[in-house]
């Protein structure tokens, strides 16, 4: 039998007829396509935090981190795309993150760990991109009304409705314009931030550039371990296998090409994003480099208008790209669950059952984003919790299951080596985000308007 052949069988464990892979995971795509979904789902606006985790690295380090990251996860991404190339040769191609750990670790491992954890970064992923969707509409709206009243959970319930629109895109290889267009758009938003910064940087009336790292000991211990937490969360993906699934067969060497283009992107947007807003803002350097923008003195811009308008539009609508395609494994899950795959995709029998299960999880998701604006502080968490195990730790554990290397050789030692420091870290993460919502708490209030 054909690897052609085989793709299109969507045949799940037991024989049973996949809905979710024949609606949702069509392989269909090139790998151009492939690399506008990587894309889209690396490089987006978390990147923009990437001056603030500096300021708790300082230059040398700060660099060295994101260096590692680029390399360990595009390493760590390609072992991962191997591992599902050398399994379809075999007659098993994998469809999703869960089917790999079910039959290379066990059912336990797909069923209760893998499965669990992807579901919630993805989820968590859409309240964040949500919530920060309603805070570049709100920016934008000030921009254009200074002393306007309206309130961050209205423009949240706004973003809101604009995926609600998007999450109804019936198939992830639908959305290859879409994430070509997101693209065009982290580029131009990167680029406009990086303008930005050298601008206000060269001013004489800019901020002044302090690099100390500051707080006690302990602050910048816990500091350092958030800072990497947010880098890693920036490189995270957690969605390779179901982006692979896109890929018609046979998908020899098309996800390696797709990673190439992915990570030309990725050196552009985060190393000129992350060295130009350190430069300007140094230890000064906001969560969200946009709002280093504004002057806190006089209230103030410090760059045209225009210019924080045209910045937050750009973001805004990639977010909504990005929203979109963490929505696809979810989108998945309710296909297998609530379509029958001997009906017609667009038949009334599955047409109403999508839409109204699609919809249900984008407004629960309006609402816990426009509820919970802090939400940041749990993303971190979940950040720590999914992404490290996800892109740095499983994809070298399947490595060395599928390949098996001699104990002797590099690539064990380096895999192990990789599998062990990132599991220690992603601990530590979990341990500082916790830290940092027990901090936080005090602040925290449902709806509130920041």
């Amino acid at each position: 039998m054909g690897e052609e052949e085989r793709s299109g069988n969507r045949i799940k464990t037991g024989g049973e007829v996949d809905a979710g892979a024949i609606f949702v995971l069509k392989s269909k795509g090139t790998w151009w396509h492939c690399g506008f979904h990587l894309t889209t789902s690396i490089v987006a606006p978390p990147l923009l935090s990437l001056p603030y985790a500096f300021k708790f690295l300082g230059w040398a380090t700060g660099i060295s981190c994101l260096v590692g990251g680029a390399a360990v996860t595009f390493y760590s991404y390609t072992l991962l795309s191997l591992t599902l190339q050398h399994h379809a040769s075999l007659g098993h191609r994998y469809l999703r993150f869960r089917d790999m750990a079910h039959h290379i670790l066990g059912p336990k491992w797909g069923r209760y760990y893998v499965g669990p954890i992807q579901m919630a970064v993805c989820y968590g992923v859409v309240i964040a991109n949500a919530l920060l969707g309603g805070q570049c509409l709100k920016a934008m709206y000030l921009v254009m009304e200074p002393n306007g009243e309206m309130k961050l959970f209205e423009f949240v319930i706004l973003f809101g409705g604009l995926l609600l629109v998007l999450a109804q895109i019936p198939s992830f290889h639908s959305l290859r314009h879409i994430n070509f267009f997101s693209l065009v758009l982290c580029l131009l938003y990167s680029a406009l931030a990086a303008a930005a910064s050298i601008i206000i940087g060269n001013k004489s009336n800019g901020p002044e550039k302090d690099y100390a790292i500051v707080g006690d000991k302990e602050t910048q211990v816990f500091g350092i371990f958030n800072a990497m937490a947010i880098i890693a969360t920036t490189y995270g993906n957690g969605i390779i296998p179901e982006i692979q699934a896109t890929l018609a067969a046979p998908v020899k060497g098309k996800m390696f090409k797709g990673l190439c283009m992915c990570y030309t992107v990725v050196i552009v947007t985060f190393f000129v994003v992350a060295i130009s807003g350190y430069w300007a803002f140094g230890n000064q350097a906001n969560g969200l480099i946009f709002t280093n923008f504004l002057n806190p003195e006089t209230n103030h811009y410090l760059v045209p208008t225009w210019f924080i308008f045209l910045i937050n539009l750009f973001t805004v609508l990639q977010l909504s790209a990005v929203a979109v395609v963490y929505l696809q494994p979810i989108n998945d899950i309710l296909e297998s669950a609530f379509s029958d795959p001997t009906k017609k995709e667009f038949s009334v029998r599955n047409v109403i059952p999508r839409l109204a299960a699609r919809s249900l999880f984008v407004v629960v998701a309006t609402v816990f984003a426009a509820m919970l604006p802090f939400f940041g502080d749990i993303n971190s968490l979940l950040g720590a919790f999914g992404f490290m195990p996800l892109d740095f730790v499983l994809p070298v554990v399947f490595f060395n299951f599928t390949f098996k290397p001699s104990k002797k050789s590099f690539i064990f030692w380096i895999n192990t080596v990789i599998a062990v420091v990132f599991s220690c870290l992603g601990v530590i993460a979990m341990v500082a985000a916790v830290r940092q919502i027990v901090l936080d708490a005090k602040t925290y209030k449902l709806f509130a308007d920041v």
